[in-house]
């Protein structure tokens, strides 16, 4: 259903058309339609912007920005789209500013191990680009293919490595934003430590695109790992295999990945990529280890007995570069699998503390047999994110009903586990009304002063992180 109506100024078009081109300004309906949803599970209703623009540097966002503020025509930043929260859908219609063509390498500086880049990089493309020189940027999104840098800023993004590596906000230094009236600013620095003033850099990470429009971004890099190897160990219980996640993390064993897949989704998986998953087996972990050869196989001689104490009930190790890559591919492949099964996805996103995965896993279970819907589970166990996929047809008012009380009580089951409603995949539009559940009443107060400083207009994707509907 088409929610909002496309209503282009032919007087703003022309001042668009004069900072970037004809070509670089869209107003079509079909352009519009085509940009007015994300991967969210909510596609079915449309929300058109008024126009598409495609800026090539940060003057040119600084342009764009100072019209929006003077005429108060709401901006969505965008980049491929892949959110699953709502991050991108253009509910207040207005500007969809799509980042794509920002996509220079800035400043490679290999002696001081830092990268600059505008934010329509892609992210997978950063990563080739510094591996070739022996550096390593870890943060590894599952659509890394096409996301883009400003889409994992915008959301704090991390993936599998986190465990061992941080996420991507561990690695940022500086930002370049334009803010709500067009004014330009630089947050950190080029150097790798910097106390001086208010740490902007991180307040602006994470922040949904809801403060400003991040354009330009420096990275540290690190030394890339000597070499890694992937491990899929198999267990004849869910329970297990949570129970030896722990084990594991006791240890002091700190692998780059330690994922864990149920039963459900490496059968999904299987079917769509033919991955080789041992799928008459409840669940798997999925490890990646990496160093040196010797740390490497010290790492995985531990792990090995960890998991063949918790009733494993067999294991595979990475031979070739092929077969690693062919796991990572099947990895990477569960949200697209899941997708085959039913007309919508939603894939949440709750974290817990790394010791409770096990009761997070249980309590999932629990709620999906309570409200009979369909859920699969893929999580970033390592660091506690967990990734409930959920299969549904969002035109079945009933299941849908039942899907949003689910998605609710595994929310407040992970609160309940001292865990928050988002690890990476942001608040957006589709978590915004429980919020209120996770941040205290004091912390939600400030958070929407520091909002009304940066966006006094509230132009910058509007209707996201606060629930605006319930004030």
């Amino acid at each position: 259903m088409i929610k909002t109506i496309n209503n282009t100024n032919s007087k703003l078009k022309k001042k668009f058309e004069k900072i970037l081109g004809e070509g670089n300004v869209l107003t079509a309906r079909e352009d519009c339609i085509m940009y007015a949803t994300d991967a969210t599970a909510a596609g079915i209703d449309l929300y058109l912007p008024d126009y598409i623009l495609f800026p090539a540097d940060t003057v040119q966002v600084s342009e764009i920005v100072k019209i929006a503020y003077e005429n108060n025509i709401p901006i969505t930043v965008r980049g491929a789209g892949t959110n699953m929260a709502g991050c991108c859908v253009p509910f207040k219609g207005g500007i969809v500013l799509a980042i794509n063509k920002m996509n220079k390498i800035l400043d490679f500086d290999i002696q001081n191990q830092t990268i600059k880049v505008q934010t329509g990089v892609i992210v997978g493309d950063l990563q080739n680009i510094v591996e070739k020189e022996g550096l390593f940027y870890p943060p590894d999104p599952s659509n890394l293919a096409v996301s883009t840098i400003g889409g994992s800023l915008a959301l704090s993004s991390s993936g599998s490595r986190t465990f061992k590596y941080g996420g991507t906000k561990d690695y940022v230094i500086d930002l370049t934003i334009v803010l709500a009236n067009g004014e330009i600013i630089k947050t950190g620095a080029n150097t790798i430590k910097n106390a001086t003033g208010y740490n902007l850099t991180q307040l602006f990470v994470g922040s949904e695109g809801t403060l400003g429009v991040i354009t330009e971004a420096t990275f540290r890099l690190i030394p890339k790992p000597e070499q890694n190897k992937v491990m899929l160990v198999y267990f004849k219980k869910i329970a297990d295999a949570a129970n030896a996640i722990n084990a594991i993390i006791m240890s002091k064993i700190v692998p780059s990945v330690l994922d864990i897949m149920d039963k459900t989704t490496m059968q999904i998986i299987e079917q769509y990529c033919d991955a080789g998953f041992l799928t008459n087996n409840d669940a798997a972990l999925f490890i990646e280890v990496d160093g040196d050869e010797a740390h490497i196989q010290s790492q995985i001689n531990v792990i090995q007995q960890i998991c063949l104490d918790f009733g494993a009930s067999e294991q595979q190790i990475s031979a070739t570069k092929e077969e690693k890559q062919k796991i990572w591919k099947a990895r990477r492949s569960s949200f697209g699998a899941v997708a085959k099964l039913r007309p919508n996805v939603l894939s949440e996103d709750m974290v817990v503390p790394r010791s409770k995965m096990p009761d997070m896993i249980k309590k999932t279970y629990e709620i999906a047999e309570k409200f009979d819907v369909n859920i699969s589970i893929v999580g970033h166990a390592g660091d506690g994110n967990f990734h409930p996929h959920i299969a549904f047809d969002m035109r079945d008012r009933q299941e849908a009903e039942r899907v949003n009380a689910a998605i609710k009580e595994l929310f407040l089951s992970a609160i309940n586990l001292g865990g928050k409603i988002s690890g990476e995949h942001g608040i957006g539009s589709a978590k915004a009304k429980y919020l209120k559940y996770s941040v205290d009443t004091t912390t939600l107060k400030y958070m929407k002063q520091i909002k009304s400083i940066f966006d006094p207009k509230n132009i910058m994707n509007p209707q996201k992180i606060f629930d605006y509907e319930n004030k």
